[in-house]
């Protein structure tokens, strides 16, 4: 999917490997993320091999996949899919997004939503029914995208993490894929 804005070009796709630049712009987004606040659990950037050995056993784990936003052919952001092990077949229906974040360089431009979206495309191709999710409670932009495309919250901890000497709340979500798909409301009415 490609939208202009600004005369600039977004896209969003799976990274099913690492070609060109994608690396170094895949932790250079990842460390401005993190600096800015909005990581997905580092407080602080890691060394660049630590990065890059992260994002290359991504790839390498059948159970995720991993989508990349893109400003101007840049990767900007990221996301994945987390099916859950072959063993557990009670909740082989329900799938986790994580690790969402967009660098502050490149917000604005619609690609969080359309990142999200693409994740929940691809947990419906995979015959998932529900996505779940969780965030910090300062994460004030994700937490909305995420409520304006239908996610539920549907619980708290208030001990989710430390920073700052100080305990950050936890939001968790969830989200009926099928319920968008076929129409039908969370009664099961049409």
């Amino acid at each position: 999917m490609t939208t202009e804005q600004d005369s600039s070009n977004t896209s969003v796709e799976e990274l099913t490997a690492v070609r060109g630049t994608d690396m170094h712009d895949l932790c250079d987004a990842a460390e401005a993320a993190i600096l800015d606040g909005g990581g997905f659990g580092w407080l602080t950037p890691p060394p660049r091999e630590t990065m890059e050995s992260y994002w290359s056993g991504v790839i390498l784990v059948p159970e995720r996949q991993l989508f990349v936003a893109r400003l101007d052919g840049t990767i900007a952001g990221s996301a994945q899919l987390v099916r859950t092990p072959r063993n557990n077949e009670a909740q082989s229906s329900c799938g986790t997004l994580t690790t969402f974040f967009i660098a502050p360089w490149a917000r604005g431009y619609g690609l969080a939503p359309l990142l999200v979206q693409t994740v929940e495309d691809a947990a419906r191709s995979n015959d998932m029914k529900v996505l779940n999710l969780d965030v910090r409670e300062t994460q004030k932009r994700a937490i909305q995208v995420y409520e304006q495309l239908g996610f539920h919250r549907c619980g708290e901890h208030p001990h989710y993490a430390f920073i700052g000497n100080r305990w950050l709340t936890g939001y968790y979500y969830w989200k009926d894929l099928e319920v968008e798909s076929t129409g039908i409301n969370e009664a099961g009415r049409p």
